[in-house]
């Protein structure tokens, strides 16, 4: 409107919590992301696994329902570590394909339609548009892997008695940091691939490429050099080995768990490294 007119005013209705301001991000994204019946159907598909876990857990624990199913009373499956171990490995395999597929145009279509300055006047900063990206991710990775597998740590904790919940609470915990570990590790990886790489194929192909291609590099320096250090710059074996360690089996590996924990921070510092380079308001062309 022309401003001699002098009929606009400010908004003065209520406004958004500034700690919350970022969430604005995932809500629209998962309208495009949520489109597709295929993303639902997958979704959907996550939950499978977690449904048939609470049926065995229910089964373990109530031998009359194994009568009627003709099922003799030994054939309930142990609810050990090892059990939800295995769960955590499927969920975040299932996390993987959906950031591998959703990943990689969180940032590039943003940066393609230089639409970066129109996010950075509004009121939140780089960081904050970030983590508002990488939430797309993380959220879902939490309804996947995190949350219904401390919800079948609790139906067992229920099921089996207090006494059960305070002797493996440690589970509990191997459930979240596991899984944190992942997601945050996977999101920060297709976050900058995004940034980097503009067509969506290639860059799902560099995740997958950064998942396959150094296991044969360290087997060949593990043959040549007689080291297992190689593995170090493989994150899918950190993340695997750090899991089945978080459940309490055999390492596979001999190095020390805190040289896992240095290289995923380094694999997480270089990917934002990466992001930060992309991310400006604006470009100065010489």
């Amino acid at each position: 409107m022309a401003v001699y007119e002098h009929s606009y005013k400010p908004y003065d209705g209520a406004l958004t919590p500034a700690w919350s301001r970022f969430l604005v991000l995932p809500r629209y994204a998962y309208e495009t992301v949520f489109k597709s019946k295929f993303a639902i159907a997958f979704l959907v598909a996550c939950m499978v696994v977690p449904l048939l876990y609470m049926v065995l857990i229910y089964l373990n624990h109530n031998v009359s329902a194994l009568e009627i199913l003709g099922l003799p009373a030994g054939a309930a499956i142990p609810i050990t570590p090892e059990f939800f171990g295995i769960l955590i490995g499927i969920q975040t395999g299932l996390g993987f394909l959906f950031t591998v597929v959703n990943g990689p145009v969180l940032l590039s279509r943003d940066l393609a339609n230089n639409a970066l300055p129109l996010y950075l006047c509004r009121p939140f900063n780089r960081w904050e548009y970030v983590a508002g990206k990488a939430s797309v991710l993380l959220i879902v990775w939490s309804v996947i892997t995190w949350i219904p597998g401390l919800l079948l740590f609790l139906f067992q904790s229920y099921l089996a008695g207090g006494g059960w919940f305070t002797q493996n609470l440690w589970i509990a915990r191997a459930i979240l940091i596991s899984s944190l570990a992942w997601g945050i590790s996977w999101t920060l990886l297709a976050m900058a691939f995004s940034a980097w790489i503009k067509w969506r194929t290639a860059a799902s192909a560099a995740l997958f490429a950064i998942f396959v291609i150094p296991t044969p590099i360290a087997g060949a320096m593990a043959g040549l050099f007689h080291t297992e250090r190689g593995f170090l710059f493989n994150i899918a074996f950190l993340l695997g080995e750090l899991t089945a360690r978080m459940f309490g089996n055999k390492p596979e590996f001999k190095f020390a768990t805190w040289e896992i924990w240095i290289g995923l921070a380094c694999f997480a510092l270089v990917s934002l490294w990466m992001i930060s380079r992309k991310l400006r308001a604006y470009e100065v062309v010489s």
